[in-house]
């Protein structure tokens, strides 16, 4: 077996949903606090348009790179974003951005190189890196500096054999909104930046900046799950300098094809005419939030920085453990509530827990009250 493959880590948070969805096949009662997946069904003109373009056969194939219509409504989207303009011959439609990122690396890693990335981060970044048999090279965020990234750590981590840097805003798990003079230092180093943005939308304080405000030779990652509530329409995209494109053609092309034909064109309409609905789930969001904060708080958790954007808030648990992996799932299992280990995301994140509020609000209260009753018992038991 491909000896890569020991090297990688479970996606931690899949293992929590796994159990969590056996015991409800049993019957019990579990609430999903872990998943980063949003709760809300697609906005109505979004299925209208994947409906329609099923009925309308288009069904087949699209050009590689993507519909060209798409192509175009994500240039749009740019420049009335971010006031940068993007040429469409530079974005290649991805089946979710997952493809996005792998192929990002394909094209820029040999086997040695090296890809630094933030602790904790995502850690599907370490495990892609290492698919592409190059090196993660971490470098460490720190709860009291709002987890965001000094780019003089970052200087000490770059050798001749760095061939690119990670950065994620809204980042998952903390929600930290990446400082425009971290973009600025980013884009000066003269190192290929892969900046993933699919929480772009879902911010709540402040504004999320794309990296290509600062500097067009980067790779932006996107898509339209988080935004749109559209994970199973399996739909993203990949800015990219356009010296790169022939070769990301020719990865798409022989590894996905194209993206699906139907999701594409509900894409279209989603930047187009979705905008309202994102206003709309976005309050929902902000709403639970200022709540999960509120009730994780006074139970003792401490949230070092306030997530401003995604929909999670990653908490220091240290109070209660120092087995972020053991501590979650004695909670599923005894408080029947999915939440993610902190060291699912890395060392750096051990102590502690990530909570999604991608749930109703009613589902979280009853959340919090069992988690309450959980400490309380747990806290009773010590002293006894």
């Amino acid at each position: 077996m491909n000896q890569t493959i020991d090297r990688m880590t479970s996606f931690i948070v899949m293992d929590v949903l796994e159990r969590a969805n056996q015991l409800q096949s049993e019957g019990i009662d579990i609430i999903h606090l872990e998943v980063g997946e949003p709760d809300f069904d697609m906005p109505e003109c979004i299925t209208n348009a994947a409906i329609e373009a099923h009925q309308n056969g288009t069904t087949h194939y699209t050009h590689s790179l993507g519909d060209p219509l798409l192509r175009s409504a994500i240039r749009d989207f740019y420049k009335a974003e971010y006031g940068v303009i993007v040429d469409p011959d530079c974005i290649l439609v991805t089946s979710g951005s997952s493809p996005a990122i792998l192929m990002t690396l394909m094209l820029l890693c040999e086997q040695g190189d090296e890809v630094i990335m933030s602790n904790p981060g995502y850690p599907c970044y370490r495990n892609f890196t290492l698919a592409c048999h190059a090196e993660p090279v971490y470098v460490p965020l720190q709860a009291e500096c709002d987890f965001q990234y000094n780019i003089e750590e970052i200087k000490k981590k770059i050798t001749n054999k760095t061939r690119a840097i990670f950065v994620n805003s809204p980042m998952n798990p903390t929600g930290t909104l990446v400082n425009e003079q971290v973009y600025k230092e980013l884009a000066s180093l003269d190192i290929p930046i892969i900046s993933d943005e699919i929480y772009h939308g879902l911010v709540y304080k402040g504004r999320a900046t794309s990296i290509l405000e600062f500097t067009d030779k980067a790779f932006v990652i996107n898509g339209f799950s988080k935004r749109f509530a559209m994970t199973g329409l399996r739909l993203g995209y990949l800015i990219a300098p356009k010296e790169y494109m022939r070769s990301l053609q020719i990865l798409q092309q022989n590894l996905f094809i194209c993206a699906p034909s139907t999701a594409q064109k509900a894409g279209i309409v989603a930047l187009k005419e979705a905008e309202t609905d994102v206003d709309s789930m976005r309050s929902v969001y902000n709403e639970r939030r200022l709540y999960i904060i509120g009730r994780l708080t006074k139970m003792g958790f401490v949230i070092h920085t306030e997530p401003q954007g995604a929909f999670y808030v990653f908490c220091d648990a240290r109070k209660f453990t120092t087995d972020s992996y053991h501590f979650a799932f004695d909670v599923l299992e005894k408080a029947h509530i999915g939440i993610t280990p902190g060291i699912d995301f890395g060392s750096g994140g051990e102590g502690f827990v990530r909570f999604s509020y991608a749930n109703s609000i009613e589902n979280i209260r009853i959340a919090m009250d069992r988690l309450e009753e959980y400490l309380n018992i747990q806290n009773q038991q010590q002293a006894d």
